[in-house]
């Protein structure tokens, strides 16, 4: 069972099995894809042979659960879809700078866009790193891969959120109130569910962080 982060001196220590590891890992890398589609996966091995192999058993997608934009897609497009629009996604990730001036935010995003990108990959390669290097269970990180892991973790849950339709303050408890009826193994419950997880693991890790 996975117990939260806390601090011991100067590390940050949380107990995940291999299989939690391997969902919030999974989310990760799908993530960064997203915001960094160019951006090379780690090399098969990397996190070590019986890790590695739990995560490709998950099929590499946390565990069921896609946040990738092709599998929100209805099969039948509208006929006013716009292929030029951004995924959503994207935009939680990536604010525009301007709502109001479109010329000022296509610029601003020129400027600043592909920089943010790079950082966002580079925290989750940071803390998807920490999480397949991890020995047993006890998930141990120094101060700034905890820094690395708690930015992450909140890219991945925007992301999550967005796909659950997660966007103002009332959503979860309307979402909740929705998926109250479903059977267990329904693929909204499952989703919500980790979703809570990955909230519940970011807030112990940033209650931890905090002075």
């Amino acid at each position: 069972m996975a117990r939260g982060f806390k601090r011991k001196g100067a590390r940050y220590v949380a107990k995940l099995d291999p299989v939690e590891r391997g969902l919030v890992v999974g989310l990760m890398e799908q993530v960064r894809e997203l915001v960094a589609p160019d951006t090379p996966l780690p090399a098969p091995g990397e996190g070590g042979d019986a890790f590695d192999q739990i995560v490709a058993g998950l099929g590499g997608s946390g565990w069921g659960v896609s946040v990738s934009a092709e599998d929100q897609l209805p099969s039948a497009p509208s006929s006013d879809a716009r292929p030029e629009e951004r995924d959503p996604a994207l935009e939680r990730l990536l604010p525009r700078a301007h709502r109001e001036d479109e010329q000022i935010a296509a610029e601003f995003r020129r400027l600043t866009e592909q920089g943010l990108r790079s950082r966002k990959a580079a925290n989750l390669s940071a803390a998807i790193a920490a999480l397949a290097s991890v020995d047993e269970q006890r998930v141990e990180l120094a101060h700034d891969e905890a820094v690395a892991m708690v930015v992450a973790l909140t890219d991945v849950r925007l992301v999550l959120g967005e796909r659950l339709g997660l966007r103002e303050d009332d959503d979860l408890e309307v979402l909740e109130e929705q998926v109250s009826g479903l059977e267990d193994d329904d693929p909204a419950v499952y989703a919500l569910a980790v979703y809570d997880f990955l909230t519940w693991l970011q807030e112990t890790l940033a209650h931890a962080l905090a002075p």
